[in-house]
């Protein structure tokens, strides 16, 4: 069952022209580590008492990340400076991982926006979502993924990604809260 619902991922990720990616605790799989994946999703198999497929479920993480180097694809994300301070694992995963973050925004395809903490904003969202092109909404809780497919509520959630984008700061701004985080790792 789980290599039947990685590949209709997959699947789903060669499909997808246009991503936009909002996140407010978490780095997405996409931008992740492997270090990060695996510190992160142990947690959630621990908690939820599910069977130990870490490694499996990371390399298909990682096989998935393919698609960010394919041409055609772009990627808007947005991500609220609290992702950037979760921890999983320990410093060094950490810093691996902001580490990996300002390697992705030099990619041409890649926007990467950052919210900051304590700033006004207009909007604030009840969870991270995923749009794939104008087709899918995408939504994933611990125990279950949601999938909108409804045009008008697909649009809702593209109105809500361009409310977000308001609050967020981009290029150098983005870069700077990003290293930050990681001058912050050894304080």
């Amino acid at each position: 069952m789980k290599r039947v619902l990685g590949a209709h991922t997959l699947k789903r990720y060669e499909q997808t022209s246009f991503f936009r990616i909002y996140e407010h605790n978490v780095i997405p799989g996409l931008f992740q580590t492997g270090e990060y994946s695996a510190a992160m999703l142990s947690f959630w198999i621990k908690f939820l008492g599910t069977a130990n497929d870490v490694e499996e479920a990371v390399a298909v993480r990682m096989e998935r990340q393919r698609v960010l180097y394919r041409s055609g694809k772009r990627f808007a994300v947005l991500l609220e400076e609290q992702a950037l301070r979760t921890w999983f694992g320990d410093g060094e995963i950490q810093a691996g991982q902001l580490g990996r973050l300002l390697e992705l925004m030099a990619l041409p395809n890649i926007f990467l926006g950052i919210i900051p903490l304590m700033t006004q904003r207009v909007t604030v969202a009840s969870a991270g979502f995923w749009i794939f092109d104008d087709i899918l909404a995408a939504l994933e809780t611990p125990t279950a993924s949601i999938e909108v497919t409804q045009p008008s509520e697909v649009q809702l959630y593209a109105r809500m990604f361009e409310a977000l984008k308001v609050s967020a700061v981009f290029g150098r701004e983005a870069r700077a809260l990003i290293v930050k985080a990681l001058g912050e790792l050894n304080e």
